[in-house]
C-alpha cells in the first residue's frame, strides 16, 4: 500500500500504478494503446518489411537493444545507441538530441529516417491504410497510437524504489554504500534525479569514442550545447549494455571510469563534471547499486 500510495503521490510509476500522464489531446485509451502496440510490432512499417519499432526497442532487452549503434533495415548503421524507451510518459523531449518535442512527433521518425526503417511516412500510411486490421487508418492515428503504447511502457518496483518506501533490507549494505557514492562524491544524482533518475536535461559529458556528434547544439543552434545528450533515465541501466550515446562504453564499470577521471577536456564541459577518488571497493559498490535500479517493465494499457 505504501508503493502504491507513493506512486499516486509523486505521480510516477514505482509501484507500476496505472495512472500514466497523456496530453488532452491524446488520452490513452485501451483501442488507442492496442493499435499502438500493433503498429510497434507491425514490420510493414518500413520499406522493405523487415524492421519494427520492436526491432531496436526490444522488450526482452529493456526496450532497446545490443547494439553499439541502432541497426536498421539492410544492416544500415546509425549515429548513435539506441535508446531505452521507459517511462517516456514523463518525459520532456526525446532522442538524444531533444528533437522531438513530444511522442507524437518522435514516433514517426524512425519510420522515415534512411537509416532506419527508411519509409516516407506517407507511403507508410498508404501501406497500412489498405490492410483491412487498420481499417482505413490516417497518419494522426498512426502518430497518436504510437505515442499511447510507448507511454505505456513502464518501468518500476525496482529494490530501489522499495527502499525508497520503507523497507530497509530491500538493498543490501554494499548497495547502501553504492547509493552514497551515488548521492555523495561520484556526483551522480546532479543529472540522475528524482523517480525516473534524470533531469531531463541536456550535457556535456565528454562521453563518447569521438567527438564529431553536435548533439543538442542541432536543435538549439547554441555552440554551448555542441555534444550536449540528453541525460538516459538510468532504470534497467545495469541489464541493457553498452553504454553512452554511442554505445562505446561496454560495462557500467567503463562508465564510472570515464566520470572519475572527469570527462575529456572540453571548453564547454558541464560543471558537474569532476573527478573524484574512487577504490575499487568503493567502485564495485556503486555497479551494485545500479544493479538494484533493475525492476518490473510492464507494457500495454493495464486490465
Amino acid at each position: 500500500m505504501l508503493l502504491l500510495f507513493l506512486a499516486y503521490a509523486l505521480r510516477v510509476p514505482l509501484g507500476l500504478d496505472n495512472y500514466v500522464p497523456a496530453p488532452a489531446s491524446n488520452p490513452i485509451t485501451k483501442e488507442s494503446a492496442a493499435l499502438g502496440r500493433k503498429l510497434f510490432f507491425d514490420k510493414r512499417l518500413s520499406r522493405d518489411g523487415t524492421v519494427s519499432c520492436a526491432t531496436c526497442h526490444d522488450p526482452q532487452y529493456g526496450f532497446t537493444d545490443k547494439h553499439p549503434k541502432a541497426v536498421g533495415i539492410e544492416n544500415n548503421v546509425g549515429p548513435r545507441r539506441t535508446p531505452r524507451i521507459l517511462n517516456r510518459a514523463w518525459g520532456k523531449r526525446f532522442f538524444w538530441d531533444g528533437r522531438a518535442p513530444d511522442l507524437e512527433n518522435q514516433v514517426a521518425q524512425p519510420i522515415a529516417n534512411p537509416s532506419e526503417m527508411d519509409m516516407p511516412v506517407a507511403k507508410v500510411v498508404a501501406r497500412l491504410a489498405a490492410i483491412d486490421e487498420y481499417n482505413g487508418i490516417d497518419e494522426k492515428g498512426m502518430r497518436f497510437a504510437l505515442a499511447s503504447y510507448v507511454r505505456t511502457i513502464l518501468a518500476g518496483n525496482s529494490p530501489y524504489d522499495r527502499y525508497l518506501a520503507g523497507d530497509k533490507s530491500a538493498l543490501t549494505a554494499e548497495q547502501q554504500v553504492g547509493l552514497n557514492l551515488f548521492r555523495g562524491k561520484a556526483g551522480c544524482i546532479s543529472c540522475h534525479l528524482g523517480p525516473n533518475l534524470t533531469d531531463e536535461g541536456f550535457h556535456v559529458t565528454a562521453a563518447g569514442a569521438v567527438d564529431d556528434d553536435a548533439g543538442h547544439s542541432l536543435v538549439s543552434f547554441d555552440d554551448n550545447d555542441n555534444a550536449a545528450f540528453k541525460t538516459p533515465s538510468l532504470r534497467q541501466v545495469a541489464a541493457t549494455p553498452p553504454y553512452f550515446h554511442d554505445g562505446s562504453a561496454k560495462t557500467l564499470g567503463d562508465v564510472i571510469d570515464h566520470y572519475a577521471k572527469g570527462g575529456k577536456l572540453r571548453k564547454n564541459l558541464d560543471p558537474e563534471i569532476r573527478k573524484f577518488s574512487i577504490t575499487p571497493e568503493e567502485k564495485r559498490a556503486l555497479v551494485k547499486f545500479l544493479e538494484a535500479l533493475n525492476g518490473e517493465i510492464r507494457e500495454g494499457y493495464p486490465e
